[in-house]
């Protein structure tokens, strides 16, 4: 395990460090749909990761948010990356974006880095051994009050086309009765602010896996809570994630389920 440990951090920072020497420079930008976008840097990014992957774990399965599933169905590990969570505003030089890489072991995530590259900070966790924020241990917040918790969420890309399901609704009633709630554009660093207290909360819905395994890891490794909207157990294959400290989670749930 120490192997996989040293890998998945070296490739967060090397691909983030990557990111940030390209900002203010992308080549080339294409529209998966209306706005959701893939660069240049994404592509260059995960290609990075996905060599050092190939290279030293040969026979590993990856599921890459550009490139797909990659390797053998029957595996016994997987990697899942996102080169580059919070494209849209690294394109337009917003510095909040991250690389997010997790390890899964027959279906469960026992690794998982974040790493932010503006501020430098490498979030990492393992299984039953903690989370942590450059090498020191992290925690969630003791807030246990809805009314004095900072929350965070954030919206499909095709938000403007979707008549249901599009947040809103939850967004307006968490106004009304949280502190304040924030939208930064990447889940994989909002679920980290969970962990290490920055934030009280995060939700949000039709997330891919790729968005959430990492964070998924680091915030449950925290001490925190990660079910869906109606409270069951978490899977990075789920459209619905919930992401608290614990203290609070009941009482977000009773939110989103108003009618």
């Amino acid at each position: 395990m120490k192997k996989y440990n040293i890998l998945i951090k070296e490739m967060a920072v090397s691909a983030g460090k990557f990111l940030k020497s390209r900002v203010g420079k992308i080549r080339k930008i294409d529209y998966k749909d209306d706005i959701n976008i893939v660069t240049d840097v994404d592509l260059r990014a995960e290609k990075m990761i996905v060599g050092s992957i190939r290279k030293n774990c040969p026979g590993h399965a990856i599921l890459t948010e550009e490139a797909g599933k990659i390797g053998e169905e029957k595996y016994e590990y997987r990697w899942v990356i996102d080169p580059l969570d919070g494209t849209t505003n690294f394109s337009h030089g917003y510095p909040f974006f991250c690389v997010s890489i997790a390890l899964e072991k027959k279906g469960e995530i026992i690794l998982g880095a974040v790493y932010e590259p503006m501020r430098d900070e490498l979030f990492f966790a393992e299984k039953g051994k903690g989370a942590y924020l450059n090498n020191k241990r992290i925690n969630v917040s003791s807030i246990n009050n809805l009314q004095k918790s900072l929350l965070v969420t954030g919206f499909a890309y095709n938000i403007h086309k979707a008549n249901r399901n599009n947040n809103i609704n939850y967004f307006r009633r968490f106004l009304k009765t949280a502190q304040a709630v924030r939208r930064d554009g990447t889940a994989a660093l909002d679920l980290c602010y969970v962990a290490c207290g920055r934030t009280e909360g995060f939700w949000e819905m039709r997330l891919n896996p790729w968005d959430t395994a990492a964070g998924y890891l680091i915030v449950t490794e925290a001490g925190g809570k990660v079910t869906d909207f109606k409270g069951q157990k978490f899977s990075i294959f789920k459209k619905e994630i919930f992401a608290t400290n614990g203290s609070i989670h009941q009482d977000c749930l009773k939110v989103i389920g108003k009618k």
